[in-house]
């Protein structure tokens, strides 16, 4: 059997703002990244995501970059589901480094995953209340795509 479903549940796209750059933090180079909207688009799922999440992030000593990302779907029936993520995204150094820039950068060149749980009231979609996902992300300039795939 399968460990994640073989095609994506939904795929998420959203616009980004700037990379605010905190500096080096005890734990590590911190930086927010806020969510500005996007479009949430699949078999299970339609809708949009909402302008007001961010993504979190520690650049850990090692170069891997932590990521916690929390933000809230809005389906087309008028549905709110709340999203919890987080992971880690790593390459090598010129590939990370161009990542950092806000450069657009093939996927096949870096690792970038996140486990996803989702939270909802929404009875049509009370189904996400109780799974775990993968996503599968693509960073862009000023952008993301994740591919999400439910855990099976």
């Amino acid at each position: 059997m399968p460990l994640v479903s073989d095609r994506p549940i939904f795929v998420i796209s959203s616009p980004l703002g700037d990379i605010q750059k905190l500096g080096d933090a005890p734990y590590g180079e911190r930086r927010i990244i806020n969510i500005l909207g996007g479009t949430v688009e699949g078999e299970w799922l339609n809708g949009k995501v909402l302008p007001g999440g961010a993504d979190w992030q520690i650049v850990r000593s090692d170069g891997v970059v932590h990521l916690t990302a929390r933000y809230t779907i809005e389906t087309g029936g008028g549905g709110l589901i709340l999203v919890d993520a987080e992971g880690y995204r790593h390459g090598p150094p010129e590939v990370m480094a161009r990542l950092a820039r806000d450069e657009t950068v093939d996927p096949k060149l870096y690792y970038f995953r996140t486990f996803m749980r989702f939270e909802t009231a929404d009875p049509a979609s009370a189904w996400l209340n109780r799974i775990l996902a993968i996503g599968r992300g693509a960073r862009a300039n000023k952008a993301v795509r994740i591919e999400v795939f439910e855990v099976l």
